[in-house]
């Protein structure tokens, strides 16, 4: 995960509330910046509420899994900061194990699980190919819901 330089919707948001807090992790969802821009207006949208990454990603680079209670800062394609979101739900399972309620709350496609397969299966095969590992089904992956908290009125 990226922490950037230019932390204004961070700020925005803590303004808001009142507080004053450290500014989360911020990053991306997808590899490339299209689907990073599709991604992104998904949860804008609250379709998406739900991501997925195998477990290995996090190991590999010696990062934490997340936790409930976790803020992080969504970016686009560009890496302009777009949105907050908030971990409400940590599960780990097999790939092969998602259900069609996860997929369905990732929100991607036509939500169905057959689609979910599809991309991740896909979007992990690409991520093998970079980092150097042979992927499996059978791979944990880490089911990661979360709930949209900042900005909290957008237009649907």
């Amino acid at each position: 995960m990226n922490n950037t330089d230019h932390h204004s919707l961070w700020e925005e948001y803590c303004a808001d509330k009142g507080m004053s807090a450290p500014c989360p992790p911020s990053d991306q969802f997808g590899d490339t910046p299209e689907l990073a821009d599709e991604l992104v207006a998904l949860v804008l949208r609250e379709q998406k509420q739900a991501t997925c990454e195998l477990k290995t990603w996090f190991d590999s680079r010696g990062l934490p899994l997340p936790a409930i209670g976790d803020q992080w800062i969504i970016m686009d394609g560009s890496g302009t900061e777009r949105c907050i979101i908030e971990t409400i739900q940590v599960d780990l399972c097999p790939v092969r194990q998602v259900d069609a309620a996860f997929a369905w709350d990732e929100g991607e496609g036509d939500r169905s699980l057959a689609f979910w397969k599809d991309a991740h299966d896909a979007y992990y095969k690409r991520q093998a190919k970079r980092d150097g590992f042979i992927y499996s089904d059978d791979m944990i992956c880490v089911c990661e819901r979360f709930k949209l908290i900042w900005p909290t009125k957008i237009s649907k």
